[in-house]
């Protein structure tokens, strides 16, 4: 039987090290299609470049690796096509790059989540749950954790499914 080659979008929310990642690279293994990686984070110091690229070579040569700080939705439509599965880790790092860009967060949470029904691809995207600690301290954390809110519920409307990870375990909330 052929694989399922219809658009889906699935979304993988989290905590930090809780298995996510991992979760969502196996779904789009097991997809069948062309592996693409989008990765949003961005290497300020050592420790981050050796993350990355740990986590690039943990990922193996399968992948297609494109690296994106802000303009999220232009690199999904460019890269798009219906035989291709694309991941996209995380979503909370691009919010973060795009508050540092001094950007408008919201709009362009709106606008990437819009542009999500004209793409092919099975589309995972991967993003760590904010909501469910203490409330920040400061404006800038607070502020990141309503723009990091607002997208997770847009995204989560308009996934066909939507997995929530703790200690490596998936629960299905949507599809």
């Amino acid at each position: 039987m052929a694989p399922d080659r219809s658009r889906r979008v699935t979304f993988v929310l989290g905590g930090a090290r809780s298995g996510k990642s991992a979760f969502a690279e196996r779904l789009a293994r097991g997809d069948g299609r062309e592996l693409h990686y989008i990765a949003t984070g961005q290497a300020f110091d050592d420790e981050m470049r050796a993350r990355i690229a740990r986590h690039r070579e943990d990922r193996g040569e399968a992948w297609i690796t494109h690296e994106v700080t802000t303009d999220l939705a232009g690199k999904l439509a460019e890269i798009d096509a219906p035989d291709r599965v694309i991941l996209v880790d995380c979503l909370t790092l691009w919010v973060t790059n795009l508050m540092l860009e001094e950007r408008a967060v919201d709009g362009e949470g709106r606008a990437f989540v819009s542009s999500l029904s004209d793409l092919s691809a099975h589309l995972i995207f991967v993003s760590n749950e904010v909501g469910l600690g203490i409330v920040p301290e400061n404006k800038m954390a607070r502020d990141f954790r309503d723009h990091a809110g607002r997208l997770h519920q847009a995204l989560a409307a308009a996934a066909d499914e939507v997995y929530f990870i703790a200690a490596g375990l998936p629960l299905k909330m949507k599809g």
